[in-house]
């Protein structure tokens, strides 16, 4: 027999674990990326030191993904944390977990998962082509045979981002579309997967910024411009509604907010704020203390700072940088000593530093985001296979698909299992 041939769209980490994958298996495999090498998205991931995974058990690991991470049960099931660090320990990438399960390179540079990678790609047979933007994948009868690159710069790209090799035609018994989402489009996540899908016949669950950061209302944000608050909860609330909460890091710039806690939430503000809802933040400042032990000890400060000006005193209680914007917020004059803040004026404190709001009021743009959101419609794709249910020998990976999740490496392990069980799956047709 022989040897089934299969084409890879896209070089970031879905693509580059399918395309390895599909030529270990005996696969004559195709790599097409359309930069000018592979991996670009993958080499500026986590801050340059590539957050690969999360040791998180598979039922915490699913968790994570809203609203589809039941359908990344049957790849995670197949190729989850284990086995990806087994796997890049044989690439000579040992590996690190660090707070809150997070895995990351031991050497704490991303360059070196990319290189890992290629080399990895290289041994096992994978030919590539870099430059080559795929237009369109030829289907015929409802099956895929190959794809088509484009022959010049297309319009809707910049020419110093794509230049095709030939506009040749590459024939394939199976294709596999890693071609990333819409974030970071820099790097090449311009969405191109999802036209072509779209185009293939498949429906695409309307794409927005994932893992972004928000812009609030006000001055607040520029007048802390640079302040990072660390183990504060924060609460969405949607028209007054609780709609989720997260414990962690945020920091203030001067459009609004960002961190690790404030990007977990920023799916659900994007999706509220998109319906015209009212989105508004609760930050829990002092979250380790409820009210009554808060009160406690705000009363144990005054008394034993009684004789100290009100702006003063907050010095023990925030960072000071925050302090003249509590001062404004809470309404006390600032020369007033501990000794003459009353009782309603103590409350007022207490329930600023339990509920300090923000409200949110856009979020910002593909660019800036981490991931994207929506993509590939996955009731139209066979989750233990990644196969397209619509077009035969056609294949999705990667965050092309409507699958997204939390900061913390889930995002990059989706890409992972996914890649990896495209790949095999697509070099085993029968």
């Amino acid at each position: 027999m022989s040897k089934p041939r299969v084409i890879v769209i896209g070089g970031g980490p879905a693509g580059l674990i399918a395309a390895g994958q599909a030529a270990k298996l005996g696969a004559e495999t195709l790599l097409l990326e359309k930069m000018d090498r592979p991996g670009r998205k993958l080499r500026i991931t986590g801050k340059g030191r590539c957050n690969l995974t999360n040791i998180a058990p598979l039922s915490q690991f699913i968790e994570h993904f809203r609203p589809n991470g039941r359908f990344l049960r049957q790849a995670f099931s197949q190729f989850l944390t284990s086995e990806l660090l087994a796997f890049f320990e044989e690439l000579g990438v040992p590996t690190v977990t660090e707070r809150g399960g997070r895995v990351f390179p031991a050497s704490g540079r991303a360059q070196d998962v990319v290189d890992a990678l290629v080399q990895w790609i290289a041994e096992c047979g994978v030919k590539q082509r870099n430059r080559s933007a795929v237009e369109r994948l030829n289907v015929e009868e409802k099956k895929v045979t190959g794809v088509k690159v484009y022959k010049g710069v297309s319009r809707k790209r910049k020419a110093s981002t794509i230049r095709p090799s030939c506009g040749q035609i590459y024939h394939a018994d199976a294709v596999i579309v890693a071609t990333g989402g819409a974030s970071y489009p820099e790097t090449g996540s311009t969405g191109d997967g999802y036209q072509l899908a779209e185009l293939a016949g498949h429906s695409i669950v309307q794409i927005r910024p994932a893992l972004v950061p928000l812009e609030t209302r006000g001055d607040i944000a520029q007048r802390l411009q640079g302040l990072s608050l660390r183990n504060v909860k924060v609460q969405v609330r949607v028209d007054g509604k609780k709609r989720g909460q997260g414990f962690g890091e945020m920091v203030f710039t001067h459009f609004g907010v960002s961190g690790p806690v404030i990007l977990s939430l920023s799916r659900q503000v994007v999706d509220a704020l998109r319906l015209g809802q009212k989105v508004e933040f609760s930050i829990d400042l002092k979250p380790a203390l409820d009210h009554g032990k808060l009160d406690a000890r705000l009363l144990r400060e005054l008394d034993a700072h009684g004789k100290q000006h009100f702006g003063t005193l907050l010095k023990e209680l925030l960072p000071r940088k925050l302090i003249p914007v509590c001062m404004d917020l809470v309404d006390i004059f600032p020369g007033k000593v501990g000794h003459q803040i009353t009782t309603r004026e103590r409350k007022r404190l207490r329930m600023w530093l339990k509920d300090f709001r923000l409200q949110v009021n856009a979020y910002r743009p593909f660019k800036e985001a981490v991931v994207t959101a929506g993509g590939v419609n996955t009731r139209e794709v066979e989750p233990r296979t990644m196969a397209s249910r619509i077009v035969e020998h056609l294949y999705f990976a990667g965050e092309v698909l409507d699958v997204d999740a939390d900061t913390g490496g889930y995002n990059l392990q989706a890409a992972f299992s996914t890649g990896w069980v495209a790949g095999r799956s697509a070099a085993q047709l029968k």
